[in-house]
C-alpha cells in the first residue's frame, strides 16, 4: 500500500507552491486546511511544524516543511515524475532553487518592509542588495528555457512561484524576462489545476475559517 501523502495548507499562503508541486507529481494526496489564527497554532499542528506555518507535508512517517524543501523532496520521492535532473547535472537545479529560497526571498522581503541596508553593510547579507538579487534572477531565467536547463523541474515550481507572486503583487520589477518565464510556466496543466483548486477553497472558506 502506498504511503499516505498529506498537505497541510491554507489557500492564501505559500501552500500554493506545495500544491502545485503535488499536482506536478501526480500522486494522490489529501489536504488538511489550517486557519491562520486558529488551527495553525494548535498543539496537533505544532507537533508537525513547531513554527506554526504552512506548508508542510506528511508522506508516511516523513514530515517535510519549507516550500523549497518540499519541492526537492517530492522530486526525489517520486522519480517517475521526472522533476529532478540526474544527480550529475544538478548544479543549476540546486543553485537556483536555494537562491530563490535564500537571497531572493530575503531581498524581496526587506524591500517590501521598507528596510534598506546601507551599501557598506550589504556584503554582510547573503542577499546583497535588492537590485543585485533581481539582476541575478534575470540572469537565471534567461540562461535556458527553464531554470535548470531545457526541461521543467521542481526548481521551476519554486522559482516560478516567487516570480508569479512578485509580478502579481508588485514586489518584483515587471521585467520582460520575468514575465516571459512566468507565462511559460502558467501554461502547465498542473499549475492551472492547482490554482483552480486553491482558488475554489479560498472562495469556499468562511471568515470563521481564517480565525
Amino acid at each position: 500500500m502506498a504511503e499516505e501523502l498529506v498537505l497541510y495548507s491554507n489557500p492564501m499562503s505559500r501552500g500554493r507552491i506545495a500544491r502545485w508541486m503535488l499536482e506536478e507529481v501526480g500522486a494522490p494526496y489529501r489536504v488538511e486546511w489550517l486557519a491562520f489564527e486558529g488551527s495553525i497554532k494548535s498543539p496537533d499542528y505544532l507537533a508537525v511544524n513547531p513554527m506554526g506555518k504552512v506548508p508542510a507535508i506528511r508522506h508516511g512517517k516523513t514530515v517535510v516543511t519549507e516550500a523549497a524543501a518540499i519541492c526537492a523532496y517530492m522530486a526525489d520521492a517520486f522519480p517517475e515524475a521526472g522533476l529532478a535532473p540526474p544527480t550529475d547535472r544538478r548544479g543549476d537545479y540546486y543553485r537556483w532553487l536555494f537562491f530563490a529560497a535564500g537571497p531572493l526571498e530575503t531581498a524581496v522581503s526587506l524591500k517590501a518592509f521598507g528596510m534598506e541596508v546601507p551599501k557598506e553593510r550589504q556584503r554582510a547579507l547573503g542577499c546583497g542588495s535588492y537590485e543585485t538579487a533581481l539582476d541575478t534572477l534575470s540572469f537565471a531565467v534567461t540562461l535556458h528555457p527553464y531554470i535548470a536547463g531545457d526541461r521543467f523541474t521542481a526548481a521551476d515550481v519554486y522559482v516560478g512561484s516567487h516570480i508569479n507572486w512578485g509580478l502579481q503583487f508588485g514586489s518584483l520589477e515587471a521585467r520582460p524576462e520575468f514575465k516571459a518565464y512566468s507565462d511559460r510556466l502558467k501554461e502547465r496543466a498542473a499549475f492551472l489545476k492547482a490554482t483552480a483548486l486553491d482558488d475554489a477553497e479560498t472562495h469556499r472558506q468562511s471568515p470563521a475559517m481564517k480565525g
